[in-house]
């Protein structure tokens, strides 16, 4: 089946967005992409996107799908069967891709669980976005993640527990560099690794063709995962010039992740003690990272973490507005969101719009790089399509199949 977008502005994920152009899918590829005369004769199925602005669908390169963003995560999990968190998954996923997000990067989950999911929704088993997931993160005995992640200290058992995520089925490698927020009695200012234990990491993960990933709030854990060979740094909340430095020496990408913050000022009084203490030394300086990156010409790619407290999963696209807030401009946002974030995560036909890429496309209202909100909320959004399908059109398909509402009363 052929669909004809037409009418109003494209974006293709690189450039200002352009008018009086025309873009032809054919199945789930771009076919054609001409002036709009061009198809003046064309009879086919066609979208009318006049006054809005056809763009690639929005990526986000930090999620947690085993996870669905209440205050108390871990209590929340562990409440979950592994068949639960599968489904509960796999329906996380599936609002995501309703937000206007076509691929998310998973940064650690539960017992490789959300391999279901990424299998389920890549396969097109099931509706949803592209997945890559890390699997089990690398963490130091007692340190950030050590609740769900792979335990290694010393450089043999970081290697080997590398190995294990490749052998289990991981698409890139997430090695924990600093402490966090989430995990009661470590300090995000700690430095976990050495030098040496995240440098044989990344190696061994390269060698496998993998990419890597590491949680790094404070500055000698970000300097120890630069100078190992890592990919991006999550967070950065703490980075200074020299981490900068070192990143632009290497092409490091930073993932911000500044939605949690935003969570976090909006329903403080409602997360763990432990939560609130550390809130207290990043609320100033949190998106200060990303300012720092950005006017220093740092390759930087939209991440959300969403599924930790009050980071919901399908309010992913918020993140754009954030980023935009602090400082980039609303193109540079927009390029952070696709095709960047899809060079991070190495997916060559998403991410922009191109002759032979995949029709993973968001049309939303307006111009977005005039005003960001276009695509940060959803009530902006007007379709999304994914491997050259509607999803929306999907949805409203599915509704009758939907089990009424009496079915989740005792009585049933």
């Amino acid at each position: 089946m052929e669909t004809l977008f037409v009418g109003g502005l494209v974006f293709d994920g690189r450039n200002k967005p352009t008018p009086g152009m025309g873009v032809l899918i054919k199945a789930d590829r771009v076919s054609k992409i001409e002036p709009a005369e061009q198809f003046a004769d064309y009879q086919g199925h066609k979208i009318d996107t006049s006054g809005g602005t056809l763009m690639p669908g929005l990526i986000d390169c930090h999620v947690h799908l085993t996870l669905g963003g209440e205050a108390d995560i871990a209590s929340a999990q562990a409440k979950r069967s592994p068949g639960q968190i599968v489904m509960t998954g796999l329906r996380w996923a599936q609002q995501t891709l309703a937000g206007g997000i076509t691929a998310v990067r998973d940064c650690g989950g539960k017992d490789y669980l959300e391999f279901a999911v990424r299998d389920a929704c890549n396969s097109g088993e099931q509706l949803g976005p592209t997945v890559l997931a890390a699997g089990r993160m690398i963490c130091m005995t007692g340190g950030h993640g050590s609740r769900v992640g792979r335990v290694a200290d010393g450089t043999d058992e970081v290697i080997k527990g590398v190995r294990e995520q490749i052998h289990a089925g991981s698409d890139f490698v997430k090695i924990m560099a600093t402490g966090g927020v989430m995990t009661p009695g470590v300090n995000p200012m700690d430095a976990h690794y050495t030098a040496e234990e995240m440098a044989v990491g990344i190696a061994e993960a390269a060698r496998f063709g993998k990419h890597t990933a590491s949680h790094a709030m404070a500055t000698k854990g970000i300097l120890n995962a630069v100078r190992g060979g890592i990919t991006s740094i999550e967070h950065g909340t703490f980075m200074d010039d020299e981490c900068v430095e070192e990143m632009l020496k290497r092409g490091t990408f930073l993932v911000p992740t500044l939605a949690p913050m935003q969570g976090l000022m909006a329903h403080l009084d409602k997360v763990p003690l432990f939560v609130q203490n550390k809130f207290q030394m990043m609320e100033e300086v949190y998106a200060k990272a990303l300012i720092l990156y950005y006017q220093a010409g740092g390759k930087i790619a939209m991440g959300t973490d969403t599924g930790v407290p009050y980071a919901t999963h399908g309010n992913n696209a918020l993140e754009l507005a954030y980023m935009a807030d602090a400082g980039m401009t609303p193109l540079d946002v927009l390029k952070s969101s696709t095709s960047l974030a899809a060079e991070l995560m190495g997916l060559s036909d998403e991410g922009h719009i191109a002759e032979g890429s995949r029709a993973d496309f968001l049309v939303v209202d307006g111009n977005p790089a005039e005003d960001i909100n276009m695509a940060a909320r959803r009530e902006n959004h007007r379709t999304i399509w994914k491997r050259g399908i509607e999803i929306l059109a999907v949805e409203q398909a599915m509704e009758p199949i939907r089990a009424p509402q009496f079915a989740a009363t005792a009585a049933f």
